[in-house]
């Protein structure tokens, strides 16, 4: 009976600790689950399992909707390093990103999606230092290629081309170190080349050339020209 009654204590205090939250180890790391509401309210603000400080398992994040807790994103840490699986959702649950993120820096390959559907809207990669890196795209809802751009530290570098929701390239360029340096080209909506020139240290430089129905129509040299900076 006494063996009973002390087992039956172990297992009472067994389930209390388990239910204890927010609690600290010996060394005053955080330990456990935790939870933390907005300040001055009783509304969820997030709720995840430490292990001697380091975060485990997924963490939930929300925001304070109307004075209720709507998940705002997740957070799948890894076990064997500091990096973490990052989802953000819209108010209504819809995903509107995820990739992968170290504390709060960005890392390797990031997806966005369309408003009103799962498809992608921008597909993008980062370095270690959460800096923009290669490739990025941008896509229409139908599912076509609006813009196909090179990063390298965070700055556009290399060919640039836009298309049209058909398909069809509406314009090119091609930076380097941020700057647009080298040939452009614009079309129309059919995809007939309309002009032509270089740019260097973004601005127009040299001779320029303008099309119509196929044919160069004028032809303006920008060799001496001050042109102020222009954006795309």
């Amino acid at each position: 009976m006494k063996f009973f009654q002390f087992s039956l204590f172990l297992f009472i205090t067994a389930c209390l600790s388990a239910q204890e939250i927010n609690q600290f180890d010996e060394s005053g790391k955080r330990h456990g689950v935790w939870k933390k509401n907005y300040d001055d309210t009783d509304v969820l603000r997030y709720e995840g399992e430490f292990f001697h400080g380091k975060e485990i398992g997924l963490f939930k994040f929300y925001k304070n909707v109307n004075k209720k807790p709507v998940l705002a994103a997740t957070r799948q840490f890894h076990d064997e390093d500091d990096l973490a699986e990052v989802k953000f959702f819209s108010s209504k649950g819809k995903l509107i990103s995820e990739g992968v993120m170290k504390s709060k820096t960005y890392i390797g390959t990031w997806k966005y999606y369309q408003k009103n559907s799962d498809t992608l809207l921008i597909l993008e990669h980062y370095n270690d230092k959460g800096q923009l890196k290669g490739e990025r795209f941008v896509y229409y809802p139908n599912g076509k290629v609006a813009e196909a751009q090179n990063y390298n530290n965070e700055q556009l570098d290399g060919p640039s081309t836009y298309y049209s929701d058909t398909g069809k390239i509406s314009k090119t360029f091609f930076y380097v170190n941020g700057e647009l340096h080298g040939m452009s080209k614009f079309y129309n909506l059919e995809g007939d080349l309309i002009i032509e020139g270089f740019y260097k240290n973004d601005k127009k430089h040299g001779i320029w050339k303008y099309y119509k129905d196929g044919k160069l129509e004028e032809e303006k040299d920008f060799t001496y020209s001050s042109n102020p900076k222009v954006k795309d």
